[in-house]
C-alpha cells in the first residue's frame, strides 16, 4: 500500500519544504504546494487528485490555517484516510476584506462554509500582538457557532499536535475539544506545555516568515515537541 501526503502551510505563505523532505526521505509521496491565504479558498484547489492517482491511501497534514484546511478535507473528502494537524482549530474561521466585511475562509463545491465571525471591537493588548483572546472572545459573542464547528467526527484517524504557550490561537483548547467530540474514534494528542504555534520537527529549520505577531514558545520547547511528535507522525503514516 502506498501513501500520499499533502502538506499545507499556514498563514506564512511559505511551503513546509523541510517537512516535506523529511517525510519524503521516509518513503512517502509528498506534495507541499504554495497556496494563497485569501478569502474563500476552494478546498478542491488543493492537489489531492494528483496524489490519489498514484496512491491508495491519503493523509493530509497542516499547520494553523493549513490544519484548519486539513481537518476540513478529512471531514469532507471521503478519500482522506487520516489527518495530522499542528496547532489545530476546531472551527471554521473567516477572513476580513479591506472594507472590514467578513466572509468564510473556505468553500466546498462552490459554497462558502459556515464560519465564526471575529469580534468587531476586539483590540490587542500586547506588542507584538497575541490573538488568543480574539478567538476566545469571538466564540463567546458570535452567533451560530455550532454551525461553524469542523465535523471532525467524520475523519477516520486524527493526530493533533499543539503547544500550550501558543499565542496565535488557543490550539490546546481546540485540540482537546476535537478529542472530546471524536469520542472513541482513533485520535492522538501530543502537547508541549511550553511550546508555541510552530512545532519544529527534527531536521527542520524554524520558520520566520509571516506577519508580525506573538507566536509563543521557545525554539527549545518547539523542538522538544517536534521530537515527540515525529514518531507519532511516522506511526500514523505507516498505517
Amino acid at each position: 500500500m502506498s501513501t500520499g501526503l499533502l502538506i499545507l502551510h499556514g498563514s506564512s505563505g511559505t511551503p513546509d519544504l523541510d517537512r516535506a523532505r523529511i517525510l519524503r526521505d521516509a518513503g512517502y509521496d509528498v506534495l507541499a504546494p504554495a497556496w494563497t491565504v485569501r478569502p474563500e479558498v476552494p478546498l478542491e484547489s488543493f492537489p489531492l487528485d494528483e496524489l490519489a492517482e498514484r496512491n491508495d491511501r491519503l493523509v493530509v497534514m497542516g499547520n494553523s490555517w493549513g490544519a484548519e484546511a486539513a481537518l476540513l478535507l478529512g471531514a469532507l473528502d471521503a478519500r482522506v484516510d487520516a489527518v495530522v494537524a499542528f496547532a489545530p482549530s476546531a472551527y471554521v474561521w473567516g477572513r476580513v476584506d479591506e472594507d472590514g466585511s467578513q466572509r468564510s475562509a473556505w468553500t466546498w463545491r462552490g459554497a462558502p462554509l459556515p464560519f465564526v465571525r471575529y469580534a468587531a471591537d476586539w483590540q490587542p493588548d500586547e506588542d507584538p500582538p497575541s490573538y488568543t483572546s480574539l478567538y476566545r472572545e469571538s466564540l463567546r459573542t458570535a452567533e451560530d457557532v455550532e454551525t461553524a464547528r469542523i465535523p471532525v467526527e467524520r475523519i477516520r484517524e486524527v493526530l493533533l499536535i499543539a503547544g500550550g504557550d501558543d499565542k496565535v490561537w488557543p490550539a490546546v483548547e481546540f485540540a482537546e475539544e476535537i478529542v472530546r467530540r471524536r469520542g472513541s474514534l482513533p485520535t492522538r494528542l501530543v502537547i508541549g506545555a511550553e511550546a508555541g504555534h510552530r512545532t519544529v520537527l527534527p531536521g527542520e529549520r524554524p520558520k520566520d516568515a509571516g506577519q508580525r505577531m506573538a507566536r509563543g514558545g521557545t525554539e527549545a520547547a518547539d523542538r522538544e515537541l517536534g521530537e515527540r511528535a515525529l514518531p507519532e507522525i511516522l506511526t500514523l503514516l505507516a498505517g
